[in-house]
Order: structure tokens, then C-alpha cells, then sequence
């Protein structure tokens, strides 16, 4: 055989295989269905403007309080925040959440094998500050949903903001290995029954909750999830966000708030959240023109918007931030774990104005938070 021939047989056979890979069916983990419950108790950014507020060593803020909601607004982005009525605890709204996922996934609910969800203080009811956390959030919500199957098995995650995301991942990595088909995964949280109301970050937290149903579909082409990136750093920065007492003179040590240190997450949240997108999006092949829509955990507006232009720049390309990032935080706040599954809910069934979701899209899905955690996922719609 000469030089050319075996160059051409080469070639033919490249061919066979390649059309063998492409004609062979893949095991995709894609969102067949999803859910979110957004409370119908609207708080306006004025409900603070009479609120006393103190620095964290109890020294009084005495800026006129229209200052300091304006000075708010401007660094966050957000005008009004959702917060649960008296009466509802973090279960109930996961479960709405949840059943609303399982209608839209049209599937029967005995079938789910795993109800994963991301949390991070369990049921804590009104004027109470305790976390109720026994039983489970995910035993109290497959109780709620009726779902007698024994073998669906249900339990909690607690990973800071990002852990509905990392719930995905997880969820994936079962159905990968074949101990699921079918998850259910839910992010919930009552953040307005753990705030200071001393503490200007109050006006950050909100209430919500967002579901999916991840299941394992076999197809010619891949779809879904095509990979993921998880970074958790605690040298310095696992107690950037932590409980602590109130920011009120005198108050009682023994009953403690969800507090943080605002600068220090929004450094790491730069220098460190976009290099994570890129490993995942590395990781999956797809070139970054390619990418339709960030969806990022609605933390700060100005904060998300410099983590998605640092994203691009690390492919020396500049983004188009109205186009490839949607954001809920202006009325909805930050909902912890519940900002992604719910942002990505709502640009589906059409409830976020300028945003579509096509199918076929490249999204990245990326979150950063108490740890500290920051975890992304590149998806194909």
C-alpha cells in the first residue's frame, strides 16, 4: 500500500468512527420540569426609610434614612424584596415550588428516586429565631407531596447560596452512575426570619423557593448538563458570611442574625467566581460565542455585572450585559438558594420581560456564597 492510500484509509476510517460516536445514543441529565413560588408579601425599599440602624460595633448609622435606602439601592440594584406571609414556613414553599415542577415535568410523582434541597436555616417560624431542622426539609416536603414510594429517598444540602446548583450537579452525578433516573431539586429559603432588622443588610434578604425535575434521558444528541465546576476556599474566607448578634446596643448575644462581611465577598466574589465559569465552560468544548444567557445567583447587581464581564474578558471578548444576563434582584431580592432555580423558571413560562430561552441554548449557570462555595454548569436547553 502506498503513502496515499494508507493516508486515505486513515481518513475513511476517522469517518466511520465519527459517525459512529455521533449516531450513538447519550445519557443526557437535562430539566425536564421546573417550579418556583414567589411570596405575595411585597417589601418596598421605603418600609426602611424609619428603620434604626447601627454598625456592626453597635455605633449608631445617622445618616437620614432616605440617604441610606438610596445609597442602598445604588449599590445593589434592588428597589423591593418578596417575604413570606406569618404563616408560611421554608416547607410549605418548597413544596409549592416543588409541585408546580412536577405538574410542568408532567410526570408521576411515585417515580421521583431522590428529593434533593438546598437550604441553609430549615423551617424558623415567625417571631421565632430557632432553625427547625428535625425532620429534614426534604422528608417534610415528600411528606407534603403524599409520595409513598420508600425508595425515593429525601434529605437536604446545606452549601451556602450556591446550593441548588450544587444540588444539580449531585443530582447529575447519580443519575450518571445509575443509582437515579429522576430527581427532584428544590432551593428554599425564609431568609426574613433570620435578619437584624438593626442591620442594613436586612435590606438585602428575601424570601422564595425554585424547583426542577432532573431526569436521565437517553438521545442521539448531547443535551443538558455538560459539565460543572465546584470551589469551596476556607483558609480565610469560610466565615465570610456567619451568625452573629444583633448590631443593637444591649441586645442578647445568645440570639444571633445572619450577618456578613460585604467587602470581602464581593473580592472574592470577583477574583474568583469567573475563573470557576471558565473552568466549567473549558471543560465542556463549547466556545464562549456561543453562550446565550448567565445565570447567576442574584447577589448584587453590580457585583453580578463585573463577574460576567471578568467571565468574557477571560476569552478576551467583551459581554453584552443586557442581552446575556437577566436579573430578578431589582423586585425580588437576593432568596439565597432560590435566585437561580427561580430566575431560570421564570424566563421559561415567559415571566421575565427581554429574555428568552431557545432550545438548542448554551446557559452557564454559576453561584457564590457561604463557605465559601462557588459552583457553575454549562447547560445545553
Amino acid at each position: 500500500m502506498g503513502l496515499w492510500s494508507f493516508f486515505k484509509a486513515i481518513h475513511c476510517a476517522l469517518k466511520i468512527l465519527n459517525t459512529l460516536f455521533n449516531s450513538m445514543e447519550h445519557l443526557n441529565s437535562v430539566i425536564t420540569g421546573t417550579g418556583s413560588y414567589i411570596p405575595l408579601q411585597k417589601i418596598e425599599n421605603s418600609q426602611f426609610v424609619k428603620n434604626t440602624f447601627f454598625e456592626k460595633d453597635n455605633t449608631p448609622i445617622i445618616s437620614p434614612g432616605e440617604e441610606i435606602v438610596n445609597k442602598f439601592k445604588d449599590i445593589t440594584g434592588i428597589s423591593e424584596r418578596r417575604w413570606v406571609t406569618e404563616d408560611q414556613r421554608n416547607s410549605d414553599i418548597a413544596t409549592i415550588a416543588a409541585e408546580e415542577a412536577i405538574k410542568n415535568a408532567g410526570i408521576d410523582r411515585e417515580t421521583i428516586d431522590q428529593i434533593i434541597v438546598a437550604h441553609n436555616f430549615g423551617d424558623v417560624l415567625k417571631d421565632t429565631i430557632q432553625t427547625d431542622l428535625l425532620p429534614c426539609i426534604g422528608a417534610r416536603v415528600k411528606h407534603l407531596l403524599e409520595i409513598k414510594n420508600p425508595q425515593c429517598v429525601a434529605y437536604d444540602i446545606i452549601f451556602g447560596c450556591p446550593g441548588w446548583i450544587q444540588g444539580v450537579i449531585q443530582a447529575d452525578a447519580y443519575i450518571r452512575s445509575g443509582l437515579a433516573k429522576r430527581c427532584l431539586v428544590i432551593g428554599t429559603e425564609t431568609l426574613s426570619r433570620v435578619v437584624d432588622k438593626y442591620d442594613r443588610d436586612t435590606m438585602i434578604f428575601s424570601d422564595g423557593a425554585g424547583a426542577a425535575i432532573v431526569e436521565g434521558v437517553m438521545e442521539d444528541k448531547k443535551r443538558g448538563i455538560l459539565s460543572s465546576a465546584t470551589v469551596t476556599d476556607t483558609v480565610e474566607e469560610a466565615y465570610y458570611l456567619y451568625l452573629g448578634k444583633s448590631n443593637a446596643p444591649e441586645s442578647n448575644p445568645d440570639i444571633r442574625y445572619i450577618k456578613m462581611h460585604g467587602r470581602k465577598i464581593y473580592e472574592y466574589s470577583l477574583n474568583n467566581v469567573p475563573q470557576a465559569m471558565k473552568v466549567a465552560l473549558d471543560k465542556s468544548g463549547i466556545p464562549i460565542e456561543e453562550v446565550k444567557k448567565v445565570l447567576l445567583h442574584q447577589a448584587n447587581e453590580k457585583m453580578d455585572e463585573a463577574i460576567v464581564q471578568r467571565f468574557f474578558r477571560l476569552f478576551k471578548i467583551k459581554a453584552e450585559i443586557p442581552e446575556v444576563m437577566p436579573m430578578s434582584i431589582h423586585e425580588l431580592g437576593n432568596s439565597s438558594v432560590a435566585t437561580v432555580p427561580t430566575l431560570y423558571d421564570m424566563i421559561l413560562k415567559g415571566k421575565l420581560s427581554n429574555h428568552k430561552i431557545n432550545s438548542g441554548d448554551i446557559l452557564v449557570f454559576a453561584s457564590v456564597g457561604a463557605g465559601m462555595n462557588i459552583n457553575a454548569i454549562v447547560y445545553r436547553q
